[in-house]
């Protein structure tokens, strides 16, 4: 089942990523997908600050993944200048450190993602306006979409 969402602001985005943080358990992977600008560092700002992370959260476009302390940790990966090729990242290692992983242009490495996981597809349709599909991928992930829409 996918679930589609018209979002009209940052704060609808930010909203969203606190209602499925909410939701959160040890392990869970989130794959954000959208072009540039889209809102995915965004959502991952909601996210992080819902989980009680004070730090300044930027997208790892250089550093490829940024650790963050806070109710559980958060494993932010931006892994588009990867092109597809993880090979000695470690990248695998962190969907069990039991901390919360949120990968933006996650289909670029569509071939090691977890089985279980949560794709959220961004798309600008105006100038403040996104549509967010949101596709859940096992039996925790439908449960986490049951609970927040």
């Amino acid at each position: 089942m996918e679930y589609k969402l018209t979002m009209r602001s940052e704060m609808d985005t930010i909203e969203l990523a606190q209602n499925i943080e909410s939701e959160k358990f040890p392990n869970m992977v989130i794959c954000l997908n959208g072009e540039l600008g889209s809102g995915k560092t965004v959502f991952t700002k909601g996210f992080a600050n819902a989980l009680g992370i004070d730090e300044t959260v930027t997208s790892p476009t250089f550093n490829i993944i940024k650790e963050y302390d806070g109710e559980l940790s958060l494993y932010h990966m931006d892994v588009y200048r990867l092109d597809g090729n993880t090979e000695g990242v470690g990248i695998e290692d962190y969907f069990t450190k039991g901390g919360v992983v949120i990968i933006e242009w996650a289909n670029t490495i569509k071939d090691i993602l977890p089985e279980k996981r949560l794709d959220i597809k961004f798309k600008i349709a105006g100038e403040n306006t996104r549509v967010l599909v949101i596709t859940p991928h096992g039996r925790e992930y439908e449960e986490l979409c049951e609970a927040v829409f």
